[in-house]
């Protein structure tokens, strides 16, 4: 007579302990989804630290390209006592300065952590400050940047995202033909009644097919340093690039070939 009443017992508190089971399962997938969120949202702080540092860097050898000239008219002119040379070291002063301003104002953009805000965004603007971003001019590394946008194009987005963006693939073009001389080609234009297409296109040394299909994976990367290592970048650059444009209801995808060039394609909504 025991071993039924045990069974009958057990049969009555099994759905007792499922119910159990069942919510100390989702509360562990509650903190592994909230787990989740939190590293996916230091993933994208580290890229936004590590693009920062690339343009603090290149920023920091363009500073000093600007103020040689500032320097130097400076000292001829308190040498010398020329007031007209004087006047023109002024002018130098000036007009270095302001370039050097324009080029920290946009780098603060990259810094900035601010809650997304989706609005109108002039596309070709938001390219030109990305361009600024990169503080050196790509003309002095024998790359002719072409755009093809009309000045009044815009899409649905956020202007700060958007310019991460379009820094992390301008910056992967210009490398990609780095130490060669080379074009990118950046194009806009309306695929339908609502959205956009943006081009990046380079002539650089191109992505092999096989690699093609984990380029957006995180932490892979094609760059490499002087001794043919994969250190030159964290890998997070494109998959962050991919997350963002996802999250303004967009697209991404690339086309390449070795020795030829690499193309990437954002789609994004048209802001009417």
């Amino acid at each position: 007579m025991q071993r039924p009443t045990v069974q009958r017992i057990k049969g009555a508190t099994a759905p007792s302990d499922r119910l159990q089971a069942d919510q100390l399962l989702q509360t562990q997938i509650q903190r592994l989804e909230e787990q989740f969120s939190h590293l996916r949202d230091q993933v994208r702080q580290t890229q936004q630290l590590a693009s920062l540092g690339t343009a603090a860097a290149m920023m920091a050898h363009e500073f000093n390209n600007l103020m040689t000239p500032v320097v130097s008219y400076a000292r001829f002119a308190l040498d010398s006592d020329d007031k007209e040379l004087m006047v023109k070291a002024l002018s130098m002063t000036l007009k270095q300065s302001s370039v050097a301003t324009s080029m920290s104002e946009r780098i603060l953009g990259l810094a900035a952590n601010e809650a997304p805000s989706t609005m109108p965004v002039t596309i070709k603007t938001v390219i030109d400050d990305a361009i600024v971003c990169m503080c050196r001019d790509p003309s002095k590394d024998g790359i002719t940047v072409k755009m093809n946008i009309p000045d009044d194009l815009s899409v649905l987005a956020d202007e700060k995202q958007m310019l991460q963006v379009f820094f992390n693939l301008l910056l992967n073009a210009r490398q990609a033909i780095e130490h060669r001389s080379g074009r990118i080609t950046i194009s806009a234009e309306l695929i339908n009644a609502d959205e956009v297409v943006i081009r990046i296109k380079d002539n650089g040394s191109g992505i092999e097919p096989d690699k093609l299909e984990v380029v957006f994976e995180p932490f892979y990367t094609t760059k490499t340093n002087r001794a043919g290592e994969n250190r030159r970048g964290c890998g997070l650059g494109l998959p962050l690039c991919r997350e963002i444009i996802e999250e303004q209801r967009g697209t991404i995808s690339v086309e390449s070939e070795v020795g030829v060039g690499t193309t990437f394609s954002l789609t994004l909504p048209l802001a009417s």
